[in-house]
């Protein structure tokens, strides 16, 4: 009994103090400061671009927004944003499929033919890491 309290101790320490990591997320570029970006940070491929992890409303000023995610845990994120310059918290496109607002995304990623590829906007985080992202609108 005494082994098992032990033992599940260490495994309760080990987890609580597992690294937690930070993501600090530059981005420029914008055409303006009317509106406000909209920024998400993304854990899963199946989720990206239409389910956020996590996500900041952010007023532009001086045409650019600094954001900062803490407490991220080890593993696999991707970035997007989009500046939402109408303010009604909706990525506009014309015709369904041309984006009529500016956006970016981690490793800024140029999509080709349709929105950008997992693949292409993901990164790692671990250890207690500050990652730092710069993302340029388009």
């Amino acid at each position: 009994m005494k082994t098992l309290l032990i033992l599940f101790s260490l495994i309760i320490g080990c987890i609580s103090t597992q690294a937690q990591n930070t993501i600090e997320v530059s981005i420029s570029n914008f055409e303006n400061n009317e509106g406000k970006a909209m920024i998400g940070l993304y854990n899963l491929e199946v989720d990206f671009l239409k389910k956020e992890f996590k996500s900041f409303a952010k007023e532009i000023t001086g045409k650019q927004v600094k954001v900062s995610f803490e407490n991220i845990p080890d593993g696999t994120y991707a970035v997007s944003v989009f500046h939402d310059e109408d303010n009604d918290n909706e990525f506009d496109m014309f015709l369904g499929f041309i984006p009529s607002e500016d956006y970016g995304n981690s490793n800024n990623v140029s999509p080709r033919f349709g929105p950008p590829e997992w693949n292409d906007a993901k990164f790692e985080v671990k250890g207690g890491e500050i990652k730092k992202i710069k993302i340029e609108i388009m």
